[in-house]
């Protein structure tokens, strides 16, 4: 299918869809409901408006100013994608490009038991919120899927194991072509030792503070969700979602790309210093052994 035919066909999907998009989202949970009217301050609730989009991401890289200058978290823009109208076909059609892209997500229990909420998506440029909550299994199958499951684009995961069980056993999905964060910090240790392994796999935030040498305190974000996650296990159905959760889901996405050059850095570096030898060999070496054009 060409580009602007599946632009044109996310466009068309009717109202009635919409509907029920808008009739499933009044319909969570009363405790969700009373936690959110606890929770949320009030300059929150004024602040959010669940169909207005967030700014567009720049067209520089996010990547260099997250891995460079950490304090710009606060800077990260993103775009929620709550409806199939105006921005599904566009996020899409961007993210089909890409070699490679980031992908993280959040519910309740993610797995083949529990509630997919949140997808996140981001590029080089760009950050993607898609509401799964809201939009359903059709974002898979009006382009999500295609682009899970090729094997052209590489998806940077931390801990791909429960979004690839829940992806395959509710909506047929099998994950494909995964750069798996914490896979690879294993192996980066298991390559520093002489072949052990570590006593326990790390979390993203450790990730981030081993491998990216980011301070602890631009990683905040990363407590805060786990704190609300505790107080509410229900925090990502509530709708409408504040700007302080969309920027976590966001930085939790964006973080990754500059992860796994970092990681990939670090397993390249005994091929380089093997490599620096290698540049050496004849240069520094006896030009008697090497001959002459005569």
């Amino acid at each position: 299918m060409e580009d602007s035919e599946f632009l044109a066909y996310v466009e068309l999907l009717d109202e009635v869809e919409q509907g029920s998009v808008r009739e499933k989202a009044s319909s969570v949970s009363l405790n969700a409901e009373r936690t959110r009217k606890e929770k949320m301050k009030v300059e929150d609730l004024n602040a959010c408006e669940p169909a207005s989009p967030a700014p567009e991401a720049p067209t520089t890289s996010l990547l260099n100013d997250l891995k460079y200058s950490p304090s710009e978290e606060e800077e990260v823009t993103y775009t929620v994608i709550n409806q199939f109208q105006q921005k599904f076909g566009a996020a899409i059609l961007h993210i089909k490009k890409q070699n490679v892209l980031s992908v993280a997500a959040e519910g309740a229990n993610v797995c083949r038991h529990g509630k997919l909420c949140w997808l996140q998506v981001a590029t080089n440029c760009r950050v993607y919120l898609f509401d799964i909550f809201l939009l359903g299994s059709r974002a898979f199958n009006n382009g999500l899927q295609m682009i899970l499951e090729d094997k052209r684009i590489l998806k940077v995961i931390h801990d791909c194991r429960w979004l690839s069980d829940c992806l395959s056993h509710q909506y047929g999905i099998l994950l494909n072509n995964v750069f798996d964060t914490q896979v690879a910090d294993v192996l980066q240790f298991s390559m520093e030792t002489g072949g052990y392994l570590p006593n326990c796999i790390t979390t993203l935030q450790e990730s981030l503070i081993k491998h990216l040498k980011v301070a602890p305190k631009y990683l905040s974000f990363l407590e805060k969700r786990q704190k609300l996650i505790q107080e509410n296990p229900e925090v990502w159905f509530i709708r409408p979602v504040s700007p302080s959760l969309l920027k976590i889901l966001a930085l939790e996405a964006t973080y990754l790309l500059p992860l796994r050059l970092a990681l990939l850095d670090e397993m390249m570096s005994d091929l380089t210093t093997l490599v620096d030898g290698y540049l050496n060999t004849y240069r520094e070496g006896s030009a008697d052994r090497l001959g002459g054009t005569e």
